[in-house]
C-alpha cells in the first residue's frame, strides 16, 4: 500500500474502464438485484473453507479473472455444478450482462466480485483454489506500459498462496508478446509449471472450451491464440 493508503500500480488490478454504455433501467436492476445475492463480500472475515460461500454443495472452487461477456465462467459454472466459481469483474457492464443472464437462469455454485481482483485475492485463504483463470487479460500494448500486466511477481505470488498444490493456473491470449511475458515470469518466479509437451498443447483451446467475444475478434483479425496451463508446484 502507498503513504495514501491506495494501491500501486504494481498491485493494481489489470482493468481500464469500469463503465461503458448507459444501463437500462432493467438492467440496473438485474445488476443491483444480482449482487445481493452473488457479490462475495469482503468486509467479512473469510471463511475458513471457502466451499461454504456457495448456495449449494461444492467440492472444489475456481477463480477467473476478468471474466468480460460471462461466456467462459457461465459454461463452466452450468458444466461443473460440484464445483464452486468466483468470476471477478469491475467493468460494470459485463457485471450488468452476467447478472441479467443468472437472473434467468441461476446458479446456486457461482459468486463475484465487482472490483479489483487482488482484494478478493488477498481476502481469501491459503490454498483454498483449485484453479485460477485469466483469459484474454489487457495485453497493455505498448513495452512501457508493460509493468501494468497482471502477471508479474507480486501476483504470481497471490496466485502461488491461494493455489492448492497440484492446482491450475490458465492462461489465454492472442498477444504474443504478453504469452512470452507470462511464460517467463511463471519460470522466474518458480512456484509454476508449465504443462506443455509440444505446439498442439498450447494452440489447442480448454477442454469445454465454449470460446468468448475476444477470442472470435481475435480470429477474426488473424490473430492465433495461445492457451497456457501451469501447474503449482
Amino acid at each position: 500500500m502507498t503513504v495514501e493508503g491506495r494501491r500501486s500500480r504494481a498491485t493494481e488490478a489489470f482493468f481500464g474502464r469500469r463503465k461503458g454504455r448507459p444501463m437500462s433501467p432493467l438492467q440496473r436492476v438485474a445488476l443491483e438485484d444480482g449482487l445481493r445475492r452473488y457479490a462475495v463480500d469482503l468486509r467479512a472475515a473469510a471463511p475458513a473453507d471457502v466451499r461454504t460461500l456457495f448456495e449449494r454443495k461444492v467440492s472444489q472452487v475456481r477463480l477467473e479473472i476478468g471474466f468480460g461477456g460471462g461466456e467462459h465462467l457461465l459454461n463452466e459454472a452450468a458444466v461443473h455444478p460440484d464445483t464452486g466459481f468466483i468470476g471477478v469483474e469491475p467493468f460494470v457492464n459485463s457485471m450488468a450482462k452476467l447478472m441479467g443472464a443468472l437472473a434467468e437462469a441461476p446458479l446456486g455454485n457461482l459468486r463475484v466480485h465487482d472490483d479489483d481482483a487482488t482484494q478478493l485475492l488477498d481476502w481469501l485463504p491459503d490454498s483454498s483454489l483449485s484453479g485460477i483463470d485469466l483469459l484474454y487479460p489487457d495485453p497493455w500494448p505498448k513495452k512501457k506500459h508493460w509493468k501494468r500486466r497482471f502477471v508479474g511477481p507480486e501476483n504470481l505470488d497471490r496466485f502461488a498462496r491461494v493455489l492448492v498444490s497440484g492446482g491450475r493456473f490458465r492462461f489465454a491470449s492472442d498477444i504474443d508478446t504478453y504469452v512470452n511475458w507470462t511464460l517467463l515470469a511463471c519460470r522466474t518466479h518458480g512456484a509454476f509449471q508449465w504443462q506443455a509437451a509440444d505446439s498442439h498443447d498450447w494452440n489447442t483451446p480448454y477442454p469445454g472450451w465454449p470460446g468468448t467475444r475476444y477470442e472470435a475478434k481475435a480470429l477474426r483479425e488473424g490473430r492465433r491464440p495461445c492457451y497456457l496451463t501451469f501447474t503449482r508446484k
